[in-house]
């Protein structure tokens, strides 16, 4: 395992993380997701992602997460980074979602409870709420570090503008930015966020590399029954037309004329760029991580390949 530095900060990340969106809920048996999570740890893949509201039901993937830090992983929590987030909804009523200091730092007692945690090393504001002023959101993300339960402060999905305000606001730490990013989503090129993170210091972690699955084997041929697009709120079937999977296609031959899979080529192409820290993607079995893991084998591309990825 590589790992690269967090921006201009002295936490490095491996280049390859482990997310716990999907597959870590009350919904998946328990030993699947030890047994991804220990093989991660020992493969190098040292930082695990969460969200307080990742399961479901919302809190399960923390719950999951902390029982295997309480037993397989209670000797590792100086070479583990744990991250968790708040700022989409968690509970009922108006105190369970959004950027307010209330929210934020009651959201953060929750998560270490169900981590079995003194700290987390980063807590994220996971959106940018336009409702409330942001000076509260990132004095909040202040607060926690400077109580010490967090080491250090992120934000996910802000624009350029909000990301170099964040950072102009901030006294402690602001360290990391996590936006998604894919071959099929350059929103942080074509919008400056990349660019902001550059200019502010900030490290970039990028979820969805594989966009939800789409950029892997699984839907070359259709869709799958049980696959993700036969479930998911955020990913279903309206999204594979048959342009989109003929692209799919296009960049599966140039993954194979380079020997890779699909998802290892995808996983490659998001760290390609020095600003990005390191990828985010889940998994579903020790298989799959394990080929994740291995895009780091690849060579790197030439400008012929970056181009004929480009024009698909």
């Amino acid at each position: 395992m590589r790992y690269r530095r967090c921006g201009r900060w002295g936490l490095q990340l491996p280049e390859i993380s482990l997310g716990l969106w999907h597959n870590f809920g009350h919904d998946k048996p328990f030993e699947v997701a030890r047994a991804i999570v220990l093989r991660a740890f020992e493969l190098g893949v040292t930082h695990f992602d969460l969200a307080n509201n990742y399961g479901p039901p919302y809190g399960a993937a923390e719950e999951t997460f902390g029982r295997l830090l309480r037993t397989d992983l209670r000797a590792h929590r100086d070479e583990i980074v744990v991250s968790t987030k708040a700022g989409w909804d968690m509970w009922a009523g108006p105190y369970g979602d959004g950027g307010s200091r209330k929210y934020m730092l009651a959201s953060l007692d929750q998560s270490l409870r169900r981590l079995g945690l003194d700290y987390v090393d980063v807590y994220y504001s996971h959106r940018r709420d336009h409702d409330t002023p942001l000076d509260e959101t990132i004095g909040a993300l202040d607060a926690a570090v400077r109580s010490g339960k967090a080491l250090y402060a992120g934000i996910s999905m802000y624009g350029a503008e909000s990301t170099d305000a964040a950072v102009e606001l901030a006294r402690e730490p602001l360290i990391l930015h996590q936006p998604v990013y894919s071959i099929f989503d350059r929103w942080v090129e074509e919008e400056g966020v990349l660019d902001a993170c550059e200019r502010t210091g900030l490290g970039v972690i990028v979820f969805s590399p594989l966009a939800q699955g789409l950029l892997s084997d699984r839907y070359l041929h259709g869709i799958p029954e049980g696959s993700r697009a036969t479930h998911s709120t955020y990913f279903g079937p309206e999204q594979l037309t048959e342009e989109r999977l003929a692209k799919v296609r296009a960049l599966n031959g140039i993954a194979g004329a380079r020997g890779q899979s699909l998802a290892q080529m995808a996983l490659a192409w998001t760290l390609r760029d020095p600003r990005v820290t390191s990828a985010l993607p889940g998994a579903s079995s020790v298989e799959q991580l394990e080929a994740n893991v291995a895009a780091l084998d690849g060579s790197a591309f030439s400008e012929d390949e970056l181009a004929a990825i480009d024009a698909v």
